[in-house]
């Protein structure tokens, strides 16, 4: 039999499994599954590593029903592991629903987001994995079992990587309908940005901060406000002007794909993402990494990669700063306490991008910074189980859950397990 190719969004990597399944029911996923010596679920293909690979099979839940069920007494909705979450947002908003926070895409999947701790902005807002609900995950033997949150083993099931199983279901936590305006202020002065950094990014909802290290300023701040007889248009952030008209995070590109900008109230759906769901998310042809880091040592985190301005500059299309609340999961990013994420949106080099991780992980390190899952990061010398205090817990219970290592690849060898 031969080898299925296919490649990533930014096709910087390539898979290979011998059979590509797309069940079109749970049950002939199930079976699927349990015939299966090694496999890996594969979801929207936004990962920049290999984490999703898998050396026998992949499975992908894009033919599964994908119709969204709100149980509006309980204020959760659950959804297929592949559905997208500008996809649910079609369902839900229309309904008078909504979910608490979205990444900067609405193209990714729901369980893919999930598993690996993905994130969009805000001092309050959890990653969105804290909005999941119950998870239904098909096991090694095929079988078929819930996990719902209070369970003993839901912290560690959630931002799991897909080591336990295959994700078929997710429940989310909702909340009513909100709209949302979004305002980008411009050349914000660094030594503002470090001497305020939590008046700014408190000063909205969600907020983003975008820099290349380079000059005297951060280029943008992109504030996101839910929209209260309150909201009131900010004239100026501390030495940082309205922008102009509607820009993209990217220099020089058109923004004509990005989410409407100047104060324009908006469904939550259209103003918390960066990019709508109906163009090509941020710029295609890039690498990413991203380091969260505990809130207390933001300012020593960025002055410590600003050192490094001259040697990232050169790599690098745009780093975006965003805030995140804390939640109890296992390996989530922000387990334990807020974090602040520093995201590096690189040029397509990836022999350069990745010498150059090793330089910005040293300069990270004493403050205990997290790589993102799904993104480019180095790793060396496996420090990773000294960031997490419930890593042995995961540990035993992928060990228990899957015993066989069905859903082990050589990316949970490197790094986890």
């Amino acid at each position: 039999m031969g080898v299925v190719m296919l490649t990533n969004w930014a096709g910087n990597y390539t898979y290979g499994a011998a059979q590509i399944h797309h069940p079109r029911t749970v049950e002939e996923l199930q079976e699927t599954v349990a015939g299966a010596r090694r496999i890996r679920a594969l979801g929207t293909r936004h990962c920049f590593n290999d984490l999703a690979d898998g050396p026998d099979a992949l499975v992908a839940l894009d033919g599964l029903e994908s119709t969204p069920e709100i149980d509006a007494q309980a204020r959760t909705v659950t959804v297929t592991g592949g559905t997208r979450y500008g996809t649910l947002a079609q369902h839900l908003h229309p309904a008078g629903w909504a979910v608490h926070n979205l990444a900067s895409l609405p193209h990714i999947s729901v369980a893919g987001a999930v598993a690996t701790g993905t994130h969009g902005s805000g001092d309050a807002s959890r990653n969105l994995a804290g909005a999941v609900a119950a998870l239904e995950i098909v096991g090694p033997d095929g079988a078929l079992r819930t996990v719902r949150r209070g369970d003993e083993d839901f912290a560690g099931s959630v931002v799991a990587l897909g080591a336990l199983g295959v994700v078929t279901r997710v429940t989310l936590d909702i909340e009513p309908t909100y709209d949302v305006a979004q305002e980008v202020h411009v050349d914000l002065p660094w030594p503002a940005a470090l001497e305020h950094l939590d008046e700014i990014t408190g000063s909205a909802d969600s907020v983003s901060l975008f820099t290349d290290w380079t000059g005297d300023t951060i280029q943008q701040v992109w504030r996101k406000s839910r929209v209260t007889p309150s909201y009131q248009q900010r004239a100026e952030l501390f030495g940082a002007t309205p922008a102009d008209g509607p820009r993209h995070p990217l220099p020089g590109i058109d923004p004509v794909n990005c989410t409407a900008q100047l104060g324009e109230p908006g469904p939550w759906h259209d103003r918390l993402p960066h990019f709508r769901m109906d163009f090509t998310p941020s710029n295609g042809d890039e690498l990413q990494s991203e380091f969260l880091v505990p809130r207390a040592h933001a300012v020593q985190a960025l002055e410590a990669v600003r050192s490094l301005g001259d040697r990232i500059s050169p790599l690098l299309q745009v780093t975006e700063v965003r805030t995140m609340a804390g939640d109890d999961l296992w390996l989530s990013g922000a387990q334990g306490g807020p974090r602040v994420g520093l995201h590096f949106t690189w040029r397509p080099l990836q022999r350069e991008v990745t010498a150059l991780l090793p330089t910005i992980e040293a300069a990270l390190a004493p403050f205990d910074a997290r790589p993102h899952w799904g993104k480019l990061f180095a790793d060396e010398g496996r420090d990773l189980a000294r960031l997490y205090p419930h890593w042995d817990d995961f540990r035993a219970l992928v060990a228990r859950t899957d015993p066989e290592g069905v859903f082990r690849n050589a990316y949970l060898e490197r790094h986890v397990l």
